[in-house]
């Protein structure tokens, strides 16, 4: 079975967030189920540079008004398809801002280049593979099944997941001429939305199937609560909508084999990890080691619940507690944990900005990972504190909801806790499911418990690999009844 994935960002060439770690590992994930992935990938000027002696497959004069060329190029054993179209790609910044980190205006081009040329390898684009289906991710990809549906590949069933729905990929009605589609499609049926279009609100209405990263998200976006304006699209295709939990890389994310973190251990062997919690100290300027310490990973955003964190933040000292805080996002919540850490120099650390090395360490040497976010459709970060004995602390809300056992009294007893769950998202409910943890670190056996029982888990893409190559499967059996 042929399957092209269609991802704006996709680990190790370009990652941004949890999508890049999901578009890298699925391939290698269902390769084991007989399904060949081929991944779609902007040619942004980081994934260029990472090519290692690409091929031209199929050169386009005119994608929607520039030209184009599909490469591949095999990188560590897998093999990627990228766009290279320099008018739109080679540019400084992001994938999605400029250097300023103000959003390229002309992301909706971008991104629609990219759906188009998906659709081209689905009619048959590439001389020796042509995919049974196609699989996008998020708004970025979410016109992929729009323009399928107007051409040859009309037939070739199509999946469209959403990584976050609050992300909608809106724009003015004046693009919509730009688009290269039917002026029908400028519809209540097609992507028009509320007088604008809407990429992933096409991607919902024309794809085959739907899935979204965990069952609880999927049907939180039911409601009008998660829903973000499009939950009576989805409760209207609810019979095609299926919620499959994210699973992580374990090759990439192994305590025992990671080369990122200062001393590799494993559930046999954990006392190695001892050596992982002073380099943590050491580079935070922590001390000692003998007070917990919190980490988070994060964007420091209001969804990922960061507002609620930086209120606790002195409370995190007063309760004997220290903060590892890795990320970037809101200025004002950036300023605020600066403050915070000003304010208790070896108690609080802060680090703005992306640094995958020490995201290792944070989860090879902290003690919790909080994860406080207000919504969450799946998360990695505490699939990752699960891998490495960083027990996580989480919202009760979506993915997170699914994926943690909260240590309540009938888990504990029956040894099958993983970590801590707390909801409403408050500062007093926060600070509650703080002091249990904290409660719970200052007794060994039951801290070492829950380390246990998180690195017994099966966070691995197995199981959800599975799923995904029976749903393709199932659109290919339906195609051929039809």
């Amino acid at each position: 079975m042929r399957v092209l994935s269609v991802a704006s960002e996709v680990y190790p060439l370009i990652k941004t967030g949890g999508l890049a770690d999901v578009a890298g590992a699925l391939p290698a994930a269902l390769s084991a189920h007989g399904v060949d992935m081929q991944v779609l990938l902007p040619g942004y000027q980081q994934v260029m540079g990472k090519l290692r002696d690409p091929v031209a497959l199929v050169r386009f004069e005119d994608l929607l008004g520039v030209s184009a060329t599909i490469l591949t190029s095999t990188i560590d054993g897998v093999e990627y398809l990228v766009l290279d179209a320099p008018d739109l790609f080679d540019r400084e910044g992001g994938p999605y801002t400029d250097a300023a980190n103000a959003d390229h205006p002309d992301n909706w081009l971008r991104f629609a280049a990219l759906c188009r040329a998906a659709a081209n390898i689905a009619e048959g684009a590439l001389a020796d593979w042509t995919p049974d289906i196609v699989h996008a991710h998020d708004w970025q990809a979410g016109l992929t099944p729009v323009y399928m549906r107007q051409g040859k590949a009309a037939h070739t069933p199509t999946v469209m997941t959403i990584h976050n729905i609050a992300f909608q990929g809106q724009f003015g009605p004046d693009i919509f001429p730009e688009l290269d589609l039917p002026q029908s499609v400028f519809s209540m049926d097609g992507v028009e939305y509320y007088g604008d279009v809407s990429f992933l609100k096409g991607g919902l209405q024309m794809a085959t199937a739907i899935t979204t990263v965990s069952p609880t998200y999927a049907q939180e976006i039911r409601t009008p609560e998660f829903g973000m304006g499009l939950d009576g699209l989805i409760n209207a295709r609810a019979d095609n909508l299926h919620g499959i939990v994210n699973g992580i890389d374990a090759e990439v994310w192994d305590p025992a084999t990671d080369t990122m973190i200062a001393a590799n251990y494993s559930l046999a062997k954990p006392k190695k990890r001892q050596a992982n919690r002073k380099a943590l100290a050491d580079y935070f300027g922590f001390g000692d080691t003998n007070k917990p310490v919190f980490t988070v990973v994060s964007r420091l955003t209001w969804q990922k619940g960061i507002d609620v964190l930086t209120e606790l933040a002195d409370d995190i000292v007063a309760m004997g507690g220290r903060l590892a805080v890795l990320g970037s996002g809101d200025k004002a919540l950036e300023t605020a944990l600066q403050a915070a850490a000003e304010r208790h120099p070896g108690d609080i650390g802060l680090v703005i900005g992306y640094n995958e090395p020490l995201s290792h360490l944070m989860q090879a040497g902290g003690d919790v990972i909080l994860v406080p976010s207000r919504f969450e459709p799946c998360g990695l970060t505490q699939l990752y504190g699960l891998r490495y004995g960083n027990v996580p602390v989480v919202a009760r809300t979506g993915g997170l909801a699914d994926t943690i056992i909260d240590a309540n009294e009938a888990a504990s007893a029956a040894e099958v806790a993983t970590g801590f769950q707390f909801s409403p998202i408050t500062p007093d409910a926060l600070r509650e499911a703080l002091r249990r943890t904290i409660r719970a670190f200052a007794e060994p056996k039951v801290w070492a418990q829950l380390q246990n029982q998180g690195m017994k888990a099966d966070v691995s893409w197995d199981r959800s690999a599975l799923r995904y190559a029976s749903l393709y499967a199932e659109l290919l059996n339906a195609k051929s009844d039809t």
